[in-house]
């Protein structure tokens, strides 16, 4: 797929790996529109990008299809993600049901409610000439749906389904030309890390095989682009991770 002069819709792109790869796909021509929660942040970057912005939440179905009507996308990247700590029982009682729906309902039903609004719109595409394809989707699990550690039931429980469901939506949207591909990031330098201390940032980093640091979300958005640019990148989960593969605790 061409990056340049196709709209792209980076959704969760305020800030982290979505603000990387927003960045990146305006650098290679897109024409972009962010979609996040965050309208201050959002919309800042996309006044710097010369981008557009929707507010979004991603479990919200008509701010996601006024998110895909604006962007008209050729590629769609969904980043939104959040994450709960709790055990399955703690001093408190078991762990809450709200929390864990919640984490689910924004991880997984959030990005299947992206990936099938922007297949939609993806399928009146024309398409490419060299590679017949209509678009491309991006979306993004974590190397917890393998490797999930205590107090991580909820977020691990997510990411797995998003991994689980690359496959059959890949194959289903094969007849219309359109790919799927999912990353599974490791431990990247992130606002869901920034809170940490420095030197706890650096000693997580140490638990890495190579590079021996957190992971860069530039290294995720050149990803997205090696995705975007090779036509048999589909129905895979590409754990991005410098071989972490992360204790039970």
């Amino acid at each position: 797929m061409e990056i340049s002069g196709s709209g792209a819709l980076v959704v969760g792109g305020a800030s982290g790996l979505g603000a990387a790869t927003a960045r990146r796909l305006a650098d290679r021509g897109a024409r972009v529109t962010i979609a996040d929660l965050d309208a201050a942040r959002g919309q800042a970057l996309a006044d710097e990008l010369g981008a557009g912005f929707v507010a979004v939440d991603v479990r919200d179905e008509a701010q996601v299809q006024a998110a895909v009507d604006a962007a008209a996308p050729r590629i769609a990247v969904t980043c939104a993600g959040i994450g709960v700590a709790q055990r399955v029982v703690d001093r408190r009682g078991p762990h809450p049901l709200d929390a864990f729906e919640t984490v689910v309902g924004v991880n997984l039903v959030g990005t299947f409610n992206v990936l099938r609004l922007a297949a939609a719109a993806m399928t009146a595409n024309a398409p490419d000439d060299a590679t017949g394809e209509r678009g491309v989707l991006v979306a993004t699990a974590s190397i917890a749906a393998f490797d999930g550690q205590i107090g991580q039931a909820a977020y691990a429980a997510s990411k797995g389904g998003v991994v689980g469901m690359t496959l059959p939506i890949a194959r289903d949207l094969g007849r219309h030309g359109i790919r799927l591909t999912t990353i599974a990031p490791g431990l990247f330098d992130t606002p869901l890390l920034a809170s940490l201390p420095q030197d706890a940032r650096e000693s997580l980093g140490k638990t890495i095989p190579f590079p021996p640091r957190l992971g860069r979300p530039e290294e995720y958005a050149l990803l997205v682009e090696q995705i975007v640019a090779n036509p048999m990148l589909n129905g895979e989960t590409i754990r991005l991770d410098g071989a972490l593969r992360m204790a039970p605790r």
